[in-house]
């Protein structure tokens, strides 16, 4: 069925735009070089991209220099002009054919010499390897094939760019087209000319490389290697996540040697010093290039990041509020630990966001004592407890020589909420140096017991000192409670403090008319003598 294979290619493969090859720089490809006596030197080959006609000046790149266009040939007749996919041959003069075999003539300026590039990639899948970066591979592009370091990143940013993008990449022109106040203006000076065609890679949509602008402001995390799947963040029609393989990525190509090349040009990764017997494909990545690139100075332009975490416990809770509106029981402040140590200086961390396991976010405000605990407000408040985990989560670049903390994240906006009064269930302490609204001596339940009795006894028998323990701490000054009164609970009868007596919170209590009770008595502290 001729026809109906006809009638699908006719369907399925769209004829080359050779509309706008005005704005596209020359570029055509050598095969063959020889002289003709008495005319100048011929050179055979295909018009990759671009239009020439005689009396222009075409530069060969590798040579350093230029020449005037005699007359050119398509088949054996003569032609004023060649456009992008014809097959000529053009004659200039003042060539020794010697210094070129094979190779490229283009229009001045348009091929540059490059010691690195940034591109756009993507594994081939029947390469067996891992692509790691920092890893050289023989890169071919154009004519020439030369050792390039390669590294790799930007495998979820693309496919990002790519879903917001609805999934259709972006399909270049042939002609510059940018924005100016609102108004699209086209630039077609001929200084800014690029290579852009289908043999250049101008159509490589088809084949899954998509011309891609790099934007050195962008973030970008860093990758070790090449990324071989990546999951998409919605779910299919399946109910499952769906995976995305092999997927684009972006890469600088370090040249181990400068090379001549146009940018946009296609090129392919591999990796020829594997053994010949091997029964294993070689050709490990392809692409395109997007911008030239110089690995020495622009290597620290390169937002290149790694994602760090730090987690710490919620110590202590703030007062409570409930908030307006959605009258839920919340805290706006709260206080952490474990988190940093405690020598760490916290000046560089108090401003951070920092995130409960719930997802409440919020931010540092100052540090709390010596031993390593913070403090953290949270404007729309948190409903944590004690003990709930709290992670610092933030970002460095890997270039960055003050290795500085960065964050992206947004605080939440402001939730308002009414703070909850205590509950005012306990008593107020009474005054142990006061009496009650009657007069009488205010009761303490400051307990304690005779622990020896001292001094001489009166005629009566009785002692008037007695050692009292239980009443204070050691760390207590008993010095300042001299003049409170102790009452002895047996016999009710009543004493003041002189004095403390040694250093285990003992004090001396005197007893004017004499004390009948015993050691081991208990006895309660109460107030001042009136």
């Amino acid at each position: 069925n001729i026809q109906g294979l006809l009638d699908t290619l006719q369907r399925s493969v769209s004829p080359p735009n050779r509309d706008e090859i005005q704005n596209t720089a020359f570029h055509f490809s050598i095969d063959h070089c020889f002289p003709i006596k008495g005319q100048g030197t011929v050179l055979t080959g295909t018009c990759l991209a671009g239009s020439l006609k005689v009396n222009e000046m075409v530069e060969f790149p590798t040579l350093s220099f230029e020449r005037k266009v005699k007359s050119m040939q398509m088949f054996r007749r003569k032609v004023n002009e060649i456009k992008q996919g014809d097959r000529a041959g053009i004659c200039v003069a003042n060539l020794d054919p010697n210094l070129m075999e094979r190779g490229v003539a283009a229009s001045p300026g348009s091929v540059r010499l490059i010691s690195g590039a940034l591109a756009v990639v993507k594994k081939v899948r029947y390469y067996r390897g891992s692509l790691a970066s920092g890893t050289k591979f023989h890169v071919s592009v154009g004519h020439t094939t030369v050792m390039a370091t390669v590294t790799f990143w930007g495998a979820r940013e693309i496919a990002l760019r790519l879903k917001n993008d609805e999934g259709k990449p972006k399909l270049e022109s042939n002609e510059h087209i940018k924005k100016d106040n609102g108004s699209i203006k086209k630039n077609t000076n001929d200084s800014e000319k690029e290579l852009k065609s289908s043999s250049l890679g101008g159509n490589a949509d088809i084949a899954g490389l998509p011309h891609m602008e790099f934007d050195y402001d962008e973030d970008f995390l860093q990758q070790e290697d090449y990324i071989e799947s990546i999951e998409d963040s919605e779910e299919g029609e399946s109910g499952s996540k769906m995976k995305v393989s092999y997927p684009l990525h972006f890469c600088s190509l370090d040249f181990q040697t400068p090379v001549y090349c146009p940018l946009n040009s296609l090129i392919i990764g591999s990796r020829l010093d594997t053994d010949i017997q091997s029964n294993t494909c070689r050709l490990a990545f392809s692409g395109r290039l997007v911008q030239k690139f110089d690995p020495k100075k622009d290597t620290e332009r390169l937002r290149l990041y790694t994602m760090k975490e730090k987690s710490g416990v919620i110590c202590r809770l703030g007062d409570s509020f409930k908030r307006n509106d959605d009258n839920r029981v919340v805290r706006y402040e709260v206080y952490g630990s474990d988190l940093f140590k405690k020598e760490t200086n916290m000046t560089q961390f108090i401003g951070l966001q920092v995130e409960t396991e719930t997802g409440d976010v919020g931010v540092i405000q100052s540090s709390f004592g010596t031993g390593g605990k913070f403090k953290v407000s949270f404007p729309a408040g948190t409903d944590a407890r004690n003990g709930t985990k709290l992670f610092l989560r933030f970002k460095r670049y890997v270039h960055d020589a003050e290795k500085k903390i960065r964050q992206d994240a947004a605080l939440p906006a402001p939730r308002v909420g009414t703070r909850i009064d205590p509950v005012q269930g306990k008593k107020p302490k009474k005054d142990r140096r006061s009496g009650n609204k009657n007069g009488s001596k205010g009761v303490s339940k400051v307990m304690g017991k005779i622990a020896s009795l001292k001094g001489e006894p009166l005629e009566n028998g009785k002692f008037c000192i007695a050692i009292v323990e239980g009443l204070f701490t050691p760390e207590i000054n008993i010095r300042e409670k001299v003049g409170m009164v102790v009452r002895v609970v047996q016999t009710n009868e009543e004493g003041s403090i002189t004095g403390s007596f040694g250093k285990a919170g003992k004090c001396k209590v005197s007893f004017p008319n004499g004390l009948s009770a015993g050691v081991g008595s208990n006895v309660e502290l109460l107030c001042t003598l009136s």
